[in-house]
């Protein structure tokens, strides 16, 4: 039998236009040619593009429910998302707001090979929330990068990752970058794990994984949007002993976030997502937040769960707080102010950690 996914687009129409303003992205997202010049039957009733329900939400919005054929995906991330949205997310009046995937995609896909679990083990953690922090500004040399990864690892951080935007420039480079921090973590058997940002084409990037993994490192950092979904995508599968963090640039796009980090970037294989939380620099809501969370971790048939990693300008005064919202399976990510105290960053990372353990022993 045919696999069916289900797409839900949030359209901005008035009513007297809405139903053909759902066919068209039906057949958009289909076959992108007028019905009547098919003349395939076996096209007509099982690719192209059905519309299953329309729900008037209020405020000239709709949502949009059409059934789209799986089989027009294959296994490809990046298929699958031009078969979702590729030409109707020109159009500024249309969301994709979630879908529906039956659980023989979802399989085909894989999901994280290690998760939660796998992340927590890297560190020698039992049940609790994991700590990370990033390494910045840009313009700094691998020594001085390397000196701040020792102080955050002093201080008993889990997981210290390169800020996005370092990538392989010239005061830099990403294979002096990565030798200098492995040895400064090494220097102090340190349980902190560094993970370096990958960036480039797909060889560059293979050939940084095995830089990383020749350094003794066992996770990366990517950004799929960035990147291309099935590059990244083909980096995980090819790659099943590193552990994959998912950076949120260049998501800014009309679709859903929790659609896009909890169950895509879940689905293409990321351990853990990065993604903006509320109160932070940017302007997700509390509840679109939770959303995230809860599909990253969700249970589903088959597919291990994505850690969620709320950042963002976060502080260490919210720990608190962002452990009561979220509960302990998050990886709390605070930068700035963790590096604004400087000379007293051992100190300033050491309260961090201390925050979160403080809060795993009121919650037990």
């Amino acid at each position: 039998m045919q696999l069916v996914l289900q797409a839900i687009y949030r359209v901005r129409s008035d009513a007297r236009s809405i139903e053909a303003r759902a066919r068209a992205i039906a057949i958009e997202q289909s076959v992108e040619m007028p019905v009547e010049a098919i003349d395939d039957e076996s096209i007509k009733a099982e690719i192209v593009g059905r519309v299953l329900d329309i729900a008037d939400q209020g405020h000239g919005n709709f949502a949009v429910r059409v059934a789209l054929a799986a089989g027009t995906i294959g296994a490809d991330a990046g298929q699958l998302m031009n078969m979702l949205f590729g030409n109707t997310s020109i159009h500024d009046d249309v969301v994709l707001a979630d879908v529906e995937f039956p659980d023989g995609l979802l399989g085909a896909f894989g999901g994280p090979r290690h998760g939660p679990e796998g992340l927590r083990r890297r560190v020698g953690a039992g049940p609790r929330a994991l700590t990370c922090s990033a390494l910045k500004p840009q313009g700094l040399p691998p020594k001085k990068l390397a000196d701040l990864a020792r102080r955050l690892a002093e201080g008993g951080i889990d997981y210290v990752k390169d800020d996005h935007g370092l990538a392989d420039q010239a005061y830099s480079p990403f294979a002096a970058r990565v030798t200098e921090i492995a040895a400064a973590l090494r220097e102090i058997d340190a349980t902190s794990r560094y993970v370096p940002s990958l960036s480039g084409d797909l060889d560059a990037m293979r050939a940084q994984i095995a830089l990383a993994r020749a350094a003794g490192l066992d996770a990366v950092m990517l950004a799929p949007m960035v990147m291309g979904l099935a590059n990244a995508q083909r980096l995980i599968r090819e790659h099943p002993q590193i552990a994959f963090m998912a950076h949120p640039s260049l998501s800014g796009s009309h679709i859903s976030p929790p659609l896009l980090f909890g169950k895509i970037f879940r689905m293409i294989g990321a351990d853990a997502v990065i993604y903006p939380n509320h109160g932070g620099r940017f302007g997700y809501s509390p509840d679109i937040c939770r959303q995230i969370a809860g599909t990253a971790l969700a249970q589903r048939p088959g597919l291990r769960a994505s850690l969620p990693v709320p950042a963002g300008g976060m502080t260490i005064g919210r720990v608190g707080e962002m452990l009561d919202f979220y509960g302990p399976d998050i990886m709390l990510l605070i930068g700035g102010d963790l590096l604004a105290a400087r000379e007293r960053l051992v100190d300033q990372t050491q309260a961090f950690v201390r925050a979160v353990l403080s809060c795993r022993s009121d919650q037990a």
